[in-house]
């Protein structure tokens, strides 16, 4: 039914990454403040007095509750959004949860409709995919209607 996306990342990329999702239609998220560290263990930082080892650094972990069939496409996205020009240690990591529920405080809607907000990415690939049956908003606007050409067709020119 729905997956919970968390991206742990540095906090310089998170405007990049706000954007990249806002820009596939991601419209809601949170974001946390968070410290932590992984493999590299921290850093170590050397001052007037000595060296000193950091390593509980500062990160932001960005929260996203979404379908099921939108989630490669997402995590594709924050992936090339956060990571830094170097592609070193620290450009943080994507978990991938399962959601039972979801239920929209509001309304009491529940399952995908909670889910649903006006112009995120279901609501643009609505445009163009539609359950058998149904009729996607481009298809139920009027559409010109096509115009014959007098003539033959031969070899991609119209003969008269």
């Amino acid at each position: 039914m729905a997956k919970k996306i968390e991206a742990i990342i540095r906090e310089e990329k998170v405007g990049d990454v706000k954007d990249a999702l806002r820009g596939i239609g991601i419209v809601g998220m949170n974001i946390f403040e968070v410290k932590g560290h992984g493999r590299q263990g921290g850093i170590t930082l050397a001052g007037r007095s000595g060296t000193y080892q950091i390593d509980m650094l500062p990160r932001v972990q960005v929260n996203i509750i979404l379908s099921d069939h939108n989630v490669e496409k997402t995590i594709e996205t924050i992936r090339r959004a956060a990571k830094s020009e170097d592609g070193g240690a620290g450009d943080g990591l994507i978990f991938v949860f399962p959601v039972e529920e979801v239920v929209r405080i509001r309304t009491g809607e529940r399952g995908t409709d909670a889910l649903k907000y006006e112009g995120d990415i279901d609501a643009r690939l609505a445009r163009y995919y539609a359950p058998p049956g149904r009729k996607t908003e481009a298809e139920s606007e009027s559409k010109p209607k096509a115009v014959k050409t007098p003539g033959k067709i031969s070899r991609f020119f119209i003969k008269t």
